[in-house]
């Protein structure tokens, strides 16, 4: 697994901006870099309880990284189209990235194998990145509840930290 000082992993995802349910574009991780930091958020899939109160936890606390130009992005295995129908239905303010293939989860370890004994998925975790694609923060979710809003605090304290400004 990546760690904190690592240099994220490249990639190039569909991005899903939730306007309508075709809202697809490509995204290249490395041209999101440079104009300030970058939050990725996995989650293992979109509509399900928890993920869907960590997405809204972010939705209602997006504000809180404007002043550090931070882009948030949620990630998951699920198609470009159904993430934009989740994005519509919670009316989320940031696009989620698809990892339709595995191979972000795979690059940056943090693969849940067998998600209802079935298909991997992501673990929940959060990476922040800085200007340059170093990883400042990472969260991986342990046992147990997770007190989401305690988690955007930790989070938003690593952007400042990561921030230029």
């Amino acid at each position: 697994m990546l760690d904190v000082g690592d240099t994220a992993p490249d990639f190039t995802v569909p991005i899903a901006g939730g306007e309508v349910y075709n809202d697809i574009e490509e995204f290249r991780l490395s041209e999101a870099l440079g104009d300030g930091p970058v939050v990725l958020a996995f989650i293992p899939a979109a509509f399900t309880s928890s993920c869907t109160e960590e997405m809204c936890t972010f939705r209602d606390s997006i504000h809180r990284f404007d002043s550090f130009d931070a882009q948030v992005f949620g990630i998951s295995v699920d198609l470009p189209p159904a993430q934009n129908v989740f994005i519509m239905g919670e009316d989320l303010t940031f696009p989620m990235l698809s990892d339709w293939d595995h191979e972000v989860i795979h690059d940056y370890g943090v693969v849940m194998p067998e998600m209802y004994g079935q298909f991997e998925v992501a673990k929940r975790s959060i990476f922040v990145l800085d200007e340059a694609g170093t990883i400042t923060y990472r969260w991986v979710e342990g046992e147990g509840e997770t007190d989401f809003g305690a988690v955007i605090d930790t989070v938003e304290a690593a952007v400042a930290e990561a921030s230029p400004a």
